[in-house]
């Protein structure tokens, strides 16, 4: 218990660090077996930093891939680990759709068919209506956010016209929505306990107004949204069609303009940039080439935190044919890091974790499973003992229980085999060649 205190501790220490903007250039590594909670340590650092601080986990063997680099890779993960938030005034109308009335004329280009010239748009707030004339370009975008009358929008006004901005982002400029669907007026609100939609009250003052809207995005949706515009009117579109459409490497220019837009708009207080953490598991698994690119990645500006997970000793380098390092990690990259180590858990502690599981996956547990799986975890993993829940509470549906007994955990037991037996299990058969005889 000593030692798990310290390990908090330490971690708290690093949280201090960050928050005095202390900790850059270095990272912190988590050496321990697996099951001791490393990447609940990660986690646990990045709520203490925020609620909105992205976090971005992955695994070292995602950098390996035929499409894309491995200092690509790596590249993205620290992008999308760094957070934009703009706030910025602007000149919009907001309020309570009463009227939504396209207006039709003939189509100048044809003989046939009809085109939309402008659409009128009435908007309620609490003192008082306004109707607008807008765009026909603006009427497609009611249209695919699926607007009605009862919604509650707000439509930003630039320059004496209404038109859509959409949020990809213009090489080389940023803009903001100008166009969204708030929420439905609680005036349409039933007695429903459970309902797909958000209800909000009828906006307050007049229609037109100067407000604060603030949005907040990463530099990866930023480089994402500049690298292939075209594909949509959002950037969650954008994102998708990049996905479709396989991944692509964005160019070092790119990211440089879009750094340079970014800090004029935080120079001029429109933004603030937040960052966030990256949380790398299994380490080890990355070469001599990402450690490398990872050293010049920390000495950025902007580097968010950056948390590393182990359960190596000395091992060799990945991408080295003789340097042997401790936990596989060359001693240049090791001497940036803070390393704290994560022990095992105490038996009253892995009681208190099966507790917990239990209490959050709702299942009742009968008397002596507790203490049951506290022994399974000393005989083999708590993983696999966490493991059993679940199964165990399946078999006892079946049985007509409404909590799980001893014998379901028997049961279970029978049918699943952890680690350490199935090891056992194959050196006491042999095994040659892929095959168990």
């Amino acid at each position: 218990m000593y030692s798990l205190n310290l390990t908090w501790l330490a971690c708290g220490v690093v949280v201090d660090l960050i928050k005095s903007r202390r900790f850059s250039g270095r990272a912190l590594l988590l050496v321990g077996a697996p099951g001791t909670g490393k990447t609940a340590l990660a986690l646990a650092v990045s709520r203490e930093l925020g609620a909105k601080v992205p976090f971005c986990p992955m695994v070292g063997s995602e950098v390996y891939s035929t499409e894309v680099k491995k200092t690509e890779v790596l590249a993205e993960v620290f992008r999308r680990a760094i957070g934009l938030r703009i706030k910025e005034t602007k000149d919009i109308y907001e309020g309570e759709v009463t009227e939504l009335t396209p207006t039709e004329v003939e189509n100048p280009l044809s003989g046939y068919g009809k085109t939309i010239s402008h659409v009128v748009v009435g908007l309620k707030t609490v003192k008082g209506t306004k109707q607008l004339r807008l765009d026909p370009t603006m009427y497609e975008a009611i249209l695919k956010e699926k607007i009605t009358v009862g919604d509650v929008v707000y439509i930003e006004h630039k320059t004496g016209a209404v038109k859509v901005v959409i949020l990809v982002i213009p090489y080389p400029d940023l803009f903001m929505s100008t166009e969204q669907r708030v929420g439905r007026s609680d005036a349409y609100a039933s007695s429903y306990d459970l309902e797909s939609e958000t209800y909000v009250p009828l906006p307050k003052g007049e229609v037109r107004k100067f407000k604060e809207l603030v949005q907040d995005v990463t530099l990866g949706d930023l480089d994402a949204a500049n690298a292939r515009p075209q594909g949509g009117a959002d950037i969650m579109s954008v994102v998708g069609s990049l996905v479709k459409s396989g991944r692509t490497e964005i160019t070092e220019k790119l990211r440089r303009e879009v750094n340079k837009i970014v800090q004029s708009y935080v120079e001029q207080g429109v933004a603030e940039v937040i960052p966030g953490v990256v949380f790398i598991d299994e380490v080890h698994m990355l070469d001599i080439e990402c450690f490398t690119y990872l050293n010049a990645l920390l000495e950025s500006p902007m580097a968010p935190t950056v948390i590393l997970a182990t359960n190596r000793g000395c091992t060799l380098v990945r991408g080295t044919l003789d340097i042997i390092s401790p936990h596989g990690i060359p001693v240049d990259f090791l001497s940036r890091c803070m390393i704290v180590k994560t022990d095992g858990y105490t038996r009253d502690q892995v009681r208190k974790v099966i507790q917990l599981r239990a209490m959050v996956e709702g299942l009742g547990l009968g008397e002596g499973i507790i203490d049951r799986l506290a022994s399974v975890w000393g005989e083999s993993s708590l993983r696999y003992a966490l493991q059993l829940l679940t199964p165990a509470s399946i078999s006892a549906q079946l049985a007509g229980r409404t909590q799980i007994e001893l014998e379901d955990i028997g049961e279970m037991l029978e049918l699943f085999l952890d680690a350490k037996t199935s090891a056992r299990n194959l050196a006491a058969v042999g095994f040659d060649g892929g095959k168990m005889y």
